[in-house]
């Protein structure tokens, strides 16, 4: 058993998708650095100093908080400012990995083959062709 699962984890496609998901996981720390760090700023900024990430609705009449993570531990919020900005981030994730796959598949579409060469003629072929030469030669 330990044997097959040596087999099984040495395979060419599990060590190729354990590299994508290690690559995935750092790609998506990056989008999300780039959500949080850089894109929702410059929204807040366009649209007056909002923090998305913030805005929620309290389920709870003892909410009294006006930020998010205190709100929490007063009671239920509904957290739909950190849901917007979780779905921006999808949005961006998909919408870049969409770039990435169409370059890949660019790159891979190989340019329209050379015509081919006529295959050369088989013996019995060109015998034929110095049989008809002749017989052109001789009438």
């Amino acid at each position: 058993m330990l044997k097959e699962f040596r087999e099984f984890a040495m395979k060419g496609n599990v060590v190729d998708l354990a590299v994508g998901v290690i690559i995935g996981a750092a790609f998506g720390a990056i989008v999300s650095s780039m959500v949080a760090d850089i894109i929702m700023p410059i929204i807040g900024a366009v649209s007056g100093g909002l923090d998305f990430s913030n805005y929620f609705t309290a389920l709870s009449k003892s909410v009294t908080a006006t930020n998010l993570a205190d709100a929490k531990k007063q009671g239920a919020v509904l957290a739909w400012g950190n849901f917007l900005t979780l779905t921006l981030n999808f949005l961006i994730v998909a919408f870049v990995l969409f770039i990435v796959v169409r370059l890949m598949n660019q790159l891979k579409r190989e340019a329209p083959a050379a015509p081919a060469e006529p295959p050369k003629p088989t013996k019995e072929q060109e015998l034929l062709t110095e049989i008809r030469d002749l017989l052109k030669s001789r009438a």
